[in-house]
């Protein structure tokens, strides 16, 4: 059994089935990355894992217990963190202050000063030691999207969430992206989901990759797997866009 399974979850909008019978397994320690094309469901399994939504039918189960019994407000503080798509930072709060808000929402009785330092180190590690005290507003994209993982991070999660944090990015970001997505998993010890469209970092750092098209689960395996998958291929192509399931291109 995995750290995350999902199980044949269906999640609903009125008409519009978001998630239809979605199956998923997130093995602890390993980087799994979840992928399709726009609308394919990737952000709405990630709502449904960290309980914003409650799906009409399937199982969560992480560590092998039923996840959906958790309140949202809870789910950090049984071991998941996650960044977004779209920034979910406070501008006129400086960088430290944003990522004591991942130290607090762990929950227990911890003294501020050692919080502050804890969350001082991750800037550190991040380097963005010099932007501790400075206002998240006005700073650059590729900076806010670290300060959201130093924000998730001080949550001292078992299983991190990564929705979309290649999306902005240059390509010399993206590659100073993968090569941190890697050092976290090993320093910090933890399992990571990530949602991504650009296929070059998720197939150069991911273990397995699932994919999504239309609310289904489409493929599941390594990346090497992924890529020469006929449905895979199909999906990627017919999605409207100009990307390959390998990654040499990305889509509008």
């Amino acid at each position: 059994m995995g750290l995350l399974e999902l199980q044949a979850v269906t999640r609903r909008f009125g008409g519009i089935v978001a998630l239809d019978e979605v199956s998923l397994s997130v093995a602890e320690g390993e980087i799994a990355g979840l992928i399709g094309p726009n609308g394919a469901g990737k952000t709405t399994a990630f709502n449904v894992i960290t309980r914003l939504y409650t799906p009409n039918s399937g199982s969560v189960r992480y560590r092998g217990e039923d996840l959906l019994k958790t309140a949202p407000h809870r789910i950090v503080r049984r071991g998941i963190a996650r960044t977004f798509q779209n920034l979910e930072l406070c501008g006129h709060m400086s960088v430290l202050d944003n990522v004591l808000v991942g130290a607090h929402a762990r929950g227990g009785f911890r003294r501020e000063g050692s919080l502050r330092a804890e969350a001082r180190e991750l800037l550190d590690y991040l380097r963005l030691g010099d932007l501790a005290e400075h206002p998240a507003a006005g700073l650059p994209f590729g900076t806010l999207k670290r300060i959201e993982i130093a924000r998730a991070l001080a949550a001292k999660p078992a299983l991190l969430l990564l929705d979309e944090p290649a999306g902005g990015l240059n390509h010399e970001e993206v590659e100073v992206l993968a090569e941190l997505i890697r050092s976290i998993r090993a320093d910090f010890d933890l399992t990571v989901l990530l949602v991504e469209h650009h296929m070059q970092l998720v197939m150069s750092v991911s273990d397995r990759v699932t994919v999504l098209n239309f609310g289904r689960t489409i493929a599941a395996g390594t990346p090497k797997e992924i890529q020469a998958d006929p449905a895979v291929i199909e999906a990627y192509l017919g999605s409207g866009g100009s990307r390959t399931a390998d990654g040499a291109a990305r889509a509008d």
